[in-house]
């Protein structure tokens, strides 16, 4: 049995995710980032987290290169960064853009509601995105409310 993919992205736009921008640097020292709502965490102990990459992402095979990434969990009032990071500009993402050096070196975003510096432990293929698996070396969480991604557009948690 095969489930059509507009059946597929109708069911699976019914599950709410946080929006992330993630960020690396290459060996060059030059900024990468994207937007990820495919994100969530894998291990407790050790601390893992997973990031889901599209293979013809701008960013994908310099990700696979790059021994440690950041991933900037976005707050309601981001929804603007969030589109910057996924818009078809990727040499002009961060002009303008406010974030400090993380340990590593990859851009932590400024007002985020939490980053993660993570160091990449693997990485696998899995249909037309590839599953990076990093280990959290770092994470600092701030006071505010999440930008969620639900049924297609952007969303914000009413408490």
């Amino acid at each position: 049995m095969t489930i059509d993919p507009d059946t597929f992205r109708s069911v699976l736009g019914r599950f709410a995710s946080g929006i992330t921008v993630l960020t690396a640097r290459d060996d060059n020292e030059n900024d990468y980032g994207m937007t990820v709502s495919a994100f969530c965490s894998v291990s407790l102990v050790p601390p893992l987290v997973l990031v889901c990459v599209d293979r013809v992402a701008s960013m994908h095979d310099m990700l696979l290169r790059a021994s440690h990434f950041a991933v900037n969990i976005l707050a309601a009032h981001q929804e603007a960064l969030s589109r910057r990071f996924s818009g078809p500009d990727e040499h002009k993402r961060f002009d303008g853009v406010g974030y400090e050096r993380g340990q590593s070196g990859a851009a932590l975003l400024d007002d985020a509601l939490a980053h993660l510096e993570c160091r990449l432990v693997a990485h696998h293929g899995a249909g037309d995105h590839t599953i990076v698996i990093g280990e959290v070396e770092s994470a600092t969480p701030f006071a505010d409310r999440p930008l969620l991604y639900y049924r297609g557009g952007y969303a914000q948690l009413e408490r």
